[in-house]
Protein backbone atom coordinates (compact mmCIF):
# COMPACT_ATOMS: atom_id res chain seq x y z
CA UNK A 1 0.00 0.00 0.00
CA UNK A 2 3.09 2.42 0.10
CA UNK A 3 4.73 3.86 3.07
CA UNK A 4 2.25 6.54 3.67
CA UNK A 5 -0.17 4.30 4.49
CA UNK A 6 2.15 2.52 6.65
CA UNK A 7 3.06 5.58 8.01
CA UNK A 8 -1.28 6.20 8.72
CA UNK A 9 -1.62 2.93 10.17
CA UNK A 10 1.48 3.44 12.96
CA UNK A 11 -0.18 6.81 13.53
CA UNK A 12 -3.44 4.81 13.86
CA UNK A 13 -1.93 2.23 16.65
CA UNK A 14 0.11 4.80 18.40
CA UNK A 15 -3.28 6.72 19.58
CA UNK A 16 -4.84 3.86 19.85
CA UNK A 17 -1.98 2.72 22.54
CA UNK A 18 -1.82 6.31 24.16
CA UNK A 19 -5.58 7.43 24.32
CA UNK A 20 -6.54 5.35 27.86
CA UNK A 21 -3.35 7.53 29.34
CA UNK A 22 -4.88 10.41 28.34
CA UNK A 23 -8.02 10.18 29.02
CA UNK A 24 -6.59 8.85 32.93
CA UNK A 25 -4.55 12.21 33.27
CA UNK A 26 -7.62 14.47 32.13
CA UNK A 27 -9.55 12.44 34.76
CA UNK A 28 -7.22 12.63 37.32
CA UNK A 29 -6.27 16.11 36.66
CA UNK A 30 -9.80 17.05 36.57
CA UNK A 31 -10.37 15.70 40.09
CA UNK A 32 -7.14 17.50 41.40
CA UNK A 33 -8.94 20.28 40.44
CA UNK A 34 -12.17 20.13 42.03
CA UNK A 35 -10.64 18.86 44.87
CA UNK A 36 -8.53 22.46 45.13
CA UNK A 37 -11.59 24.34 44.08
CA UNK A 38 -13.36 22.58 46.95
CA UNK A 39 -11.05 22.86 49.28
CA UNK A 40 -11.13 26.76 48.66
CA UNK A 41 -14.66 27.36 48.79
CA UNK A 42 -14.06 25.71 51.96
CA UNK A 43 -12.16 27.91 53.43
CA UNK A 44 -13.89 31.10 52.51
CA UNK A 45 -16.42 29.33 53.98
CA UNK A 46 -15.17 28.43 56.95
CA UNK A 47 -13.13 31.50 57.82
CA UNK A 48 -15.20 34.25 55.69
CA UNK A 49 -15.18 34.94 52.10
CA UNK A 50 -13.56 38.20 52.49
CA UNK A 51 -10.89 36.57 55.30
CA UNK A 52 -10.87 33.60 53.44
CA UNK A 53 -9.49 35.67 50.49
CA UNK A 54 -7.18 37.42 51.93
CA UNK A 55 -5.51 34.78 53.57
CA UNK A 56 -5.16 32.71 50.17
CA UNK A 57 -4.18 35.77 48.45
CA UNK A 58 -0.66 36.26 51.13
CA UNK A 59 -0.33 32.38 51.12
CA UNK A 60 2.78 30.77 48.69
CA UNK A 61 0.33 29.48 45.50
CA UNK A 62 2.25 25.98 45.75
CA UNK A 63 1.03 25.78 49.16
CA UNK A 64 -2.30 26.15 48.18
CA UNK A 65 -2.10 23.65 45.06
CA UNK A 66 -0.80 21.31 47.91
CA UNK A 67 -2.78 21.73 50.68
CA UNK A 68 -6.22 22.39 49.38
CA UNK A 69 -6.49 19.39 48.08
CA UNK A 70 -6.20 17.73 51.02
CA UNK A 71 -9.48 19.24 52.57
CA UNK A 72 -11.70 17.13 50.84
CA UNK A 73 -9.44 14.16 51.27
CA UNK A 74 -9.42 14.68 55.18
CA UNK A 75 -13.12 15.03 55.55
CA UNK A 76 -14.22 11.44 53.79
CA UNK A 77 -10.95 9.77 55.64
CA UNK A 78 -11.87 10.85 58.86
CA UNK A 79 -15.97 10.23 58.06
CA UNK A 80 -14.85 6.71 57.44
CA UNK A 81 -13.58 6.21 60.98
CA UNK A 82 -16.90 4.77 63.13
CA UNK A 83 -15.99 6.65 65.98
CA UNK A 84 -20.04 5.63 67.67
CA UNK A 85 -19.18 2.09 67.74
CA UNK A 86 -15.69 2.25 69.79
CA UNK A 87 -17.81 4.81 72.20
CA UNK A 88 -20.58 2.70 72.20
CA UNK A 89 -18.33 -0.35 73.56
CA UNK A 90 -16.63 1.53 76.03
CA UNK A 91 -20.15 2.36 77.57
CA UNK A 92 -21.22 -1.35 77.36
CA UNK A 93 -18.04 -2.21 78.88
CA UNK A 94 -17.25 0.17 81.74
CA UNK A 95 -20.65 2.03 82.18
CA UNK A 96 -23.44 -0.38 82.07
CA UNK A 97 -23.45 -0.87 85.30
CA UNK A 98 -24.36 2.96 86.10
CA UNK A 99 -27.75 3.30 87.36
CA UNK A 100 -28.20 7.27 86.28
CA UNK A 101 -27.37 6.42 82.74
CA UNK A 102 -29.93 2.91 82.00
CA UNK A 103 -32.69 6.16 82.17
CA UNK A 104 -30.21 7.66 79.28
CA UNK A 105 -29.31 4.50 77.15
CA UNK A 106 -30.69 1.38 78.24
CA UNK A 107 -28.84 -1.73 78.23
CA UNK A 108 -31.05 -4.10 78.77
CA UNK A 109 -30.83 -7.66 80.63
CA UNK A 110 -28.80 -9.74 77.86
CA UNK A 111 -27.32 -12.65 79.02
CA UNK A 112 -23.78 -13.01 78.56
CA UNK A 113 -23.22 -15.86 75.61
CA UNK A 114 -25.75 -14.22 73.60
CA UNK A 115 -24.10 -10.25 74.10
CA UNK A 116 -20.72 -11.69 73.33
CA UNK A 117 -22.37 -13.26 70.22
CA UNK A 118 -24.09 -10.17 69.16
CA UNK A 119 -21.35 -8.28 69.77
CA UNK A 120 -18.61 -10.66 67.47
CA UNK A 121 -21.11 -10.24 64.71
CA UNK A 122 -21.37 -6.77 64.76
CA UNK A 123 -17.62 -6.34 64.89
CA UNK A 124 -17.34 -8.93 62.47
CA UNK A 125 -19.21 -6.16 60.18
CA UNK A 126 -17.27 -3.18 61.13
CA UNK A 127 -13.91 -4.83 59.82
CA UNK A 128 -15.21 -5.52 56.86
CA UNK A 129 -15.27 -2.13 56.49
CA UNK A 130 -18.59 -0.82 57.62
CA UNK A 131 -20.75 -2.75 54.59
CA UNK A 132 -24.02 -0.93 56.02
CA UNK A 133 -22.48 2.28 55.16
CA UNK A 134 -22.16 3.00 51.20
CA UNK A 135 -19.38 4.88 49.77
CA UNK A 136 -21.83 7.50 48.35
CA UNK A 137 -23.47 8.54 51.90
CA UNK A 138 -19.50 8.20 52.99
CA UNK A 139 -19.05 10.73 50.53
CA UNK A 140 -21.60 12.92 50.74
CA UNK A 141 -21.85 13.52 54.23
CA UNK A 142 -18.24 14.15 54.63
CA UNK A 143 -18.24 16.94 52.02
CA UNK A 144 -21.35 18.58 53.48
CA UNK A 145 -19.97 18.63 57.00
CA UNK A 146 -18.68 22.28 56.40
CA UNK A 147 -21.55 23.81 54.99
CA UNK A 148 -23.82 22.05 58.04
CA UNK A 149 -21.37 23.25 60.80
CA UNK A 150 -21.42 26.62 59.03
CA UNK A 151 -25.42 26.71 59.03
CA UNK A 152 -25.68 25.52 62.92
CA UNK A 153 -22.92 27.87 64.06
CA UNK A 154 -25.18 30.99 62.56
CA UNK A 155 -27.90 29.74 64.15
CA UNK A 156 -27.31 28.50 67.54
CA UNK A 157 -23.78 30.74 68.16
CA UNK A 158 -24.65 34.01 66.76
CA UNK A 159 -22.92 35.47 69.84
CA UNK A 160 -19.84 33.98 68.47
CA UNK A 161 -18.16 36.97 66.42
CA UNK A 162 -15.09 34.77 64.81
CA UNK A 163 -16.24 32.95 61.87
CA UNK A 164 -13.82 30.21 62.24
CA UNK A 165 -14.75 29.45 65.95
CA UNK A 166 -18.55 29.78 65.30
CA UNK A 167 -18.13 27.45 62.60
CA UNK A 168 -16.29 24.99 64.67
CA UNK A 169 -18.72 24.80 67.49
CA UNK A 170 -21.42 24.07 64.49
CA UNK A 171 -19.56 20.94 63.42
CA UNK A 172 -19.11 19.93 67.11
CA UNK A 173 -22.70 20.30 68.02
CA UNK A 174 -23.79 18.68 64.56
CA UNK A 175 -20.81 15.71 65.39
CA UNK A 176 -21.75 15.22 69.14
CA UNK A 177 -25.77 15.49 68.48
CA UNK A 178 -26.22 12.76 65.39
CA UNK A 179 -23.83 10.42 67.24
CA UNK A 180 -25.52 10.43 69.98
CA UNK A 181 -28.38 9.46 68.07
CA UNK A 182 -26.68 6.78 66.46
CA UNK A 183 -25.27 5.35 69.36
CA UNK A 184 -29.08 4.98 71.09
CA UNK A 185 -30.33 3.51 67.57
CA UNK A 186 -27.30 1.15 67.71
CA UNK A 187 -27.71 0.44 71.21
CA UNK A 188 -31.63 -0.69 71.00
CA UNK A 189 -31.37 -2.71 67.64
CA UNK A 190 -28.30 -4.50 69.68
CA UNK A 191 -30.83 -5.20 72.49
CA UNK A 192 -33.43 -6.19 70.12
CA UNK A 193 -31.26 -8.66 67.98
CA UNK A 194 -29.50 -10.21 71.20
CA UNK A 195 -33.75 -10.48 72.13
CA UNK A 196 -34.41 -13.10 69.91
CA UNK A 197 -35.16 -16.56 70.43
CA UNK A 198 -35.55 -19.38 67.51
CA UNK A 199 -38.89 -21.17 68.92
CA UNK A 200 -39.28 -25.23 67.24
CA UNK A 201 -41.36 -26.29 64.26
CA UNK A 202 -44.52 -26.92 66.79
CA UNK A 203 -48.18 -27.05 66.62
CA UNK A 204 -48.22 -24.77 69.70
CA UNK A 205 -45.55 -22.48 68.15
CA UNK A 206 -47.41 -22.38 65.20
CA UNK A 207 -50.54 -21.16 66.93
CA UNK A 208 -49.12 -18.96 68.92
CA UNK A 209 -47.38 -17.53 65.82
CA UNK A 210 -50.79 -18.12 63.15
CA UNK A 211 -52.51 -16.01 66.54
CA UNK A 212 -49.88 -12.65 66.53
CA UNK A 213 -50.07 -12.52 63.11
CA UNK A 214 -53.96 -12.20 62.48
CA UNK A 215 -53.52 -9.66 65.73
CA UNK A 216 -51.38 -7.87 63.82
CA UNK A 217 -53.36 -7.31 61.06
CA UNK A 218 -56.30 -7.19 62.94
CA UNK A 219 -55.02 -3.85 64.52
CA UNK A 220 -53.66 -2.56 61.15
CA UNK A 221 -57.18 -3.06 59.94
CA UNK A 222 -58.32 -1.23 62.50
CA UNK A 223 -55.98 1.36 62.27
CA UNK A 224 -57.00 2.51 58.70
CA UNK A 225 -60.35 2.16 59.32
CA UNK A 226 -60.28 5.13 62.28
CA UNK A 227 -57.72 6.89 59.65
CA UNK A 228 -60.34 7.03 57.37
CA UNK A 229 -62.84 8.16 59.39
CA UNK A 230 -60.84 10.90 61.25
CA UNK A 231 -60.39 12.00 57.21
Amino acid sequence: MGAFVALLDALEEITHRISPFIAGGVLLGSIYWIAITYGAVTVMQVVGHREGLEMMESADPLVLLVLLPTIPVTLISAKMYNWEDSVLLFLRKYCAKIPALAYILPFGNVEGDRGAIISGQQNNTNQNGNSHLSPTRIFCSALLLPTISTIIGKIFFRSVQNNLHRTILGGLTYITIKGALKIYHKQMLYIRHSSRKILDYTESNLKLYRSAMASSATDAVSSTNDSEQVI
